[in-house]
């Protein structure tokens, strides 16, 4: 499980480059993030990573998100070399586990992922990922609420086992999806507390497929 505390000692030593000679405190980090000095003390209490802003701040810093969420060596930071794939992160939606939710604009920041990992995620293939959030429970415990999702939008095959992006008359759904044998689309939920929903084919369009998220890899 990934801890807080070793993330904001990662990210003290980012900020620690644009301010030598003065030690940078926890105040600093929460100010660089965009969090109240409060609330960021909280979270570290409740080991409560806040995805959203770090990954804002690792486009901004071209940081490797990588070396900050996986232990990779220290010189990797800020290396920008041809082992690294650039990932279009769209901070502002989210795919809805519960609800509908937004549709993808051209409002994205850009961060590097490494190609192992990205290997990993969708093997030698294609590369070109894009990253949301989720916004709801309905896909517990697979996905969390808030977790960030990677999706690959070559894959849109949902006779191939796994999770999918479904863009809806009534926005964005991160589901599990069937046709069913009258022709319905079926969004199917990992929490048994939601039933499945039933949609005209004509009404969705699949988005891409999740191959990974910020807490699994």
């Amino acid at each position: 499980m990934m801890n807080l505390n070793d993330i904001v000692d990662k990210l003290k030593d980012v900020l620690s480059e644009s301010s030598i000679g003065k030690k940078v405190f926890d105040k600093h980090v929460a100010e660089a993030l965009g969090i109240p000095q409060g609330t960021f003390a909280s979270m570290k209490k409740r080991n409560s990573i806040p995805y959203a802003e770090i990954l804002e701040f690792c486009a901004l810093k071209k940081i490797s998100v990588n070396w900050l969420f996986f232990d990779q060596a220290v010189d990797m930071l800020k290396e920008e070399t041809e082992k690294f794939f650039q990932v279009r992160y769209f901070s502002d939606i989210r795919a809805s586990a519960g609800g509908g939710a937004e549709v993808f604009d051209e409002n994205y920041e850009t961060i590097s992922i490494d190609e192992k990992i990205m290997h990993n995620m969708v093997g030698m293939g294609n590369t070109e990922l894009e990253a949301i959030h989720v916004d709801g429970e309905s896909m517990e415990p697979t996905l969390q609420d808030g977790s960030i999702v990677f999706v690959d939008r070559e894959q849109t095959n949902i006779n191939k086992n796994g999770i999918f992006i479904a863009s809806t008359n009534g926005g964005l759904f991160i589901k599990r999806i069937q046709q069913r044998a009258d022709g319905m689309i079926e969004l199917i939920s990992d929490n048994s507390m939601y039933p499945p929903q039933a949609i005209a084919p004509e009404e969705v369009t699949i988005v891409g497929k999740v191959v990974g998220n910020i807490e699994s890899l």
